[in-house]
């Protein structure tokens, strides 16, 4: 093959160790290689210090060099990355002989311009980025790790560009398994045709490849146990091994929701997705945490079996207004009174935070007496000058020790969730601070109103004790104090 023979005696690399170095592929590489010349679309699932970048340099500089008046276009998920890959191939190009070594007329960080007609571009990844371009070559860094809004915009911005016969290169490491990458890994490695039978790409076009650390020639598993010991077992899954851990400081471990898996619902009532029927002898709760209903943040509503921490049902809209939730709720509620026929097993409240003054006004009009069950509210805290309103507040005290009862109850599997939305806005649902928020462009309005319900649940256990063995910690229970012996 010709790239690989450029590759074997023209393209030189900078070993951290070692220095200079003639670029020898492994056996593993010189498949990565084939992928990248033989398909239009590949995308790469590869291990850490693998040497994908390096590989992805010779070619996108052989490519450049020996394919005239192509564009070829570099992005990373940081503007550091793009600049570290364009540095490996001003080096290479600069360490050419001459009589390969094509020339230039435009030679900088960000961009190299050849006299064949061929330039590369290197940019940081945002939702523009290569927008107007008429891409020959485009390839993709680490894009598991660019911010899932903008990497589906992103997607959504280049991919026309790609129309007229450009080919793609996508290599990563992975991260969330529901990110822009991991959604076109898993549609490349869907290889069924509509009849059954298996083919070569997947239902997206891309070839899909993968390597992990034990295609390393160099590594054994004495690197592996000493690596492990470094740096622990979830990243050492992440790094080494491909799997779809998430990097951020999840509230829930990313071990628990790797394995945690939504389903489609049992049945919708209007935007409501019912997951399992309400039944007669179970106490619910029904939360809302509210929005103005503008067309920004969305209200969200969430229904759990208090007896099993089940999920029962969930609403989501963020062009409802206030009085509208309102409605939206009391509808829920009937439904469950109808089908469990006690009013009094039925709790429900709202997040009364400013946006939640609007809804208690809403709730007020509507009539308390129109909604069967009972509005829950958290006690008055003694000596409380301020005015007392319905509901729960929720401040950072209060939202810290929720998100731990939800830690420890989802991973202790005795919460169960059945809805994606909601097991993607967890994925998303990380530390900040001294609290957990969603991502940046993310949202947790269902996590907030999970949380609402947990609260509720804590503060059920006052008038329901069978809810006590459910909700509170195992380490929560009673311990018989130590025995002692008196000396005399």
């Amino acid at each position: 093959m010709i790239f690989i023979y450029f590759l074997s005696n023209f393209f030189n690399i900078q070993h951290p160790i070692k220095g200079r170095l003639l670029y020898k592929p492994f056996d593993y590489q010189e498949e990565l290689i084939t992928t990248y010349t033989d398909y239009r679309f590949s995308i790469n699932l590869l291990s850490r210090q693998t040497g994908k970048t390096t590989t992805a340099a010779g070619y996108l500089l052989w490519y450049a060099m020996f394919k005239p008046d192509s564009t070829i276009l570099i992005a990373a998920h940081k503007y550091s990355g793009v600049q570290e890959i364009m540095q490996r191939v001003r080096y290479a190009y600069e360490l050419c002989p001459n009589h390969i070594r094509a020339g230039v007329t435009s030679y900088n960080k960000g961009s190299m311009e050849f006299d064949n007609g061929s330039r590369i571009v290197a940019q940081a990844t945002t939702e523009n980025t290569g927008r107007g371009m008429s891409i020959t070559l485009l390839y993709l860094d680490e894009f598991a790790f660019v911010r899932p809004s903008i990497a589906k915009e992103f997607w959504t911005s280049i991919s026309p560009t790609l129309s007229t016969g450009g080919k793609a290169i996508i290599t990563s490491t992975p991260n969330s398994d529901e990110d822009q990458f991991a959604l076109l890994w898993k549609g490349a490695n869907k290889t069924e045709d509509a009849f059954g039978n298996e083919t070569e790409l997947g239902i997206n076009g891309f070839k899909a490849y993968q390597c992990d650390w034990r295609r390393h020639p160099d590594r054994d598993q004495k690197w592996a146990d000493e690596e492990l010991g470094r740096i622990g077992v979830e990243r050492f899954r992440r790094e080494h091994l491909n799997e779809f851990i998430i990097l951020d400081e999840t509230l829930i471990s990313p071990t628990t929701l790797i394995d945690l898996e939504g389903i489609e619902p049992l049945f919708k009532m209007g935007q409501v997705r019912w997951y399992k029927k309400p039944k007669p002898g179970m106490i619910y709760t029904v939360s809302l945490d509210p929005s103005l209903g503008t067309g920004g943040d969305p209200a969200a509503i969430q229904v759990f079996e208090a007896n099993t921490s089940e999920q029962i049902a969930e609403w989501k809209h963020n062009r409802t207004p206030c009085q509208a939730q309102i409605i939206i709720l009391a509808d829920i509620i009937k439904y469950i009174e109808e089908q469990v026929y006690n009013s009094n097993a039925i709790y429900y409240s709202i997040e009364n935070n400013t946006l939640g003054e609007a809804s208690l006004i809403s709730l007020e009009e509507y009539g308390e007496h129109n909604i069967p069950g009972i509005m829950l509210s958290q006690p008055k805290i003694p000596g409380m000058t301020r005015r007392y309103r319905k509901g729960f507040n929720t401040t950072k005290k209060t939202k810290l020790a929720a998100c731990a009862k939800l830690k420890a109850m989802v991973e202790s599997k005795r919460m169960k969730i059945y809805s994606k939305s909601l097991i993607t806005e967890l994925k998303n649902f990380v530390g900040n601070g001294i609290s957990y928020e969603a991502k940046v462009g993310e949202h947790d309005d269902l996590v907030m109103a999970t949380l609402l319900s947990i609260r509720m649940m804590q503060q059920l256990q006052d008038y329901h004790k069978e809810l006590t063995t459910q909700i509170r910690d195992y380490t929560d229970e009673e311990v018989s104090p130590m025995p002692f012996v008196a000396l005399f």
